[in-house]
Order: C-alpha cells, then sequence, then structure tokens
C-alpha cells in the first residue's frame, strides 16, 4: 500500500500545478501503535515546518463508521493541512531536517492517501 510519495509523484505533483494554493486531504489508517509514531511526526511538522514553509494544519479528526463506503475504505484519521503553493509543499518534504522525521509516519501507518486539492 502507498504510505509516501516518490520523487515521480512530486514531479507530476509540480508539473500539473494549476498555481495558487493548495489543500491536501490526508487520509490515513495507522499500524498497530502507529498512533504514538505518528503524533511524533506530527508534533514535528506543526511546530517546526509548517510555519517554515507557510503551511497551517485546517483540520485533524478520527475517522468513525462511514455512511458511504466500500468495505475497507473507512480511514483512522483526517488531515486537512494548507499550503500556499505546490513548490511550498514539495520544498518542505525535500527539506532535509524534515527527512529525519518522516520514518516515524512511515512507520505509524499502513495506507495513506495524500490528495491535494484547490478551491473551486
Amino acid at each position: 500500500m502507498a504510505i509516501d510519495p516518490r520523487g515521480a509523484d512530486l514531479k507530476r505533483f509540480l508539473a500539473e500545478d494549476p498555481g495558487g494554493p493548495v489543500v491536501m486531504l490526508n487520509l490515513l489508517r495507522f499500524a498497530e501503535g502507529g498512533r504514538e509514531s505518528y503524533e511524533k511526526y506530527s508534533t514535528a511538522i506543526r511546530e517546526t515546518f509548517l510555519p517554515r514553509y507557510g503551511g497551517e494544519v485546517v483540520y485533524i479528526g478520527n475517522g468513525s463508521t462511514p455512511l458511504v463506503a466500500e468495505p475497507g475504505q473507512e480511514w483512522d484519521a483526517v488531515l486537512l493541512v494548507h499550503y500556499p503553493s505546490r513548490e511550498a509543499f514539495s520544498r518542505m518534504v525535500a527539506d532535509p531536517e524534515y527527512q529525519q522525521f518522516t520514518h516515524f509516519r512511515t512507520q505509524a501507518l499502513t495506507e495513506a492517501v495524500l490528495q491535494p486539492t484547490t478551491a473551486w
């Protein structure tokens, strides 16, 4: 299952840039004990990297029983993060300091969706 964006994913993400801000929808499925590991990652992101790159958490919450979904489509948590641009997000994930924390996210999750969104 996909968890972390790869180089080709980021290149496509930037190539398809319509300009302007982006809100990243994060759908998260935790591994056993993964919430604790994700919290270590999340703390570093919120305190250091989002402010550095102009990002802001818009919403974070726990998932619950879906109203409409196929079996296996439920998520443990949902996170919305606003970035001033796709470039800002890409610079953040390329930051060597940021990369020192990504293993906490990787080991925390069994599956994730990172869906960039733009306002209508």
